[in-house]
């Protein structure tokens, strides 16, 4: 959030959620709920690109991806507990509330 800006994310996943597949989703969700804005904004850029998401599941930790300046112990405390539910709860309020097919993307604005 900025005075400009808002920004959220909901997971809407058109496969059977696990915990292999959801590393990217669970690390933008555990930094939406553990950094400040600036580090969160750096580390998304960093995150969000394909190769990213190919190392993820070549293996690779999610240590690995952290920026300078993150508090990384809460981020991986928090990486590390966060079940599978809470992308559960995005999926059915993205079908259900929604009404989005599965993976169906879309932008949702609500000005201040």
């Amino acid at each position: 959030t900025s005075s400009h800006t808002r920004v959220g994310i909901l997971n809407n996943p058109s496969s059977k959620i696990n915990e292999d597949n959801t590393a990217i989703a669970r690390g933008i969700l555990t930094a939406f709920l553990t950094q400040n804005n600036s580090n969160l904004k750096t580390f998304l850029s960093k995150f969000s690109k394909e190769e990213t998401a190919k190392s993820l599941a070549a293996g690779t930790k999610i240590a690995k991806f952290l920026i300078p300046g993150m508090d990384d112990d809460t981020f991986e405390k928090k990486y590390n507990t966060l079940g599978l539910d809470l992308i559960k709860t995005h999926q059915m309020f993205c079908q259900e509330v929604l009404k989005l097919l599965p993976g169906q993307m879309a932008i949702i604005s609500n000005g201040r």
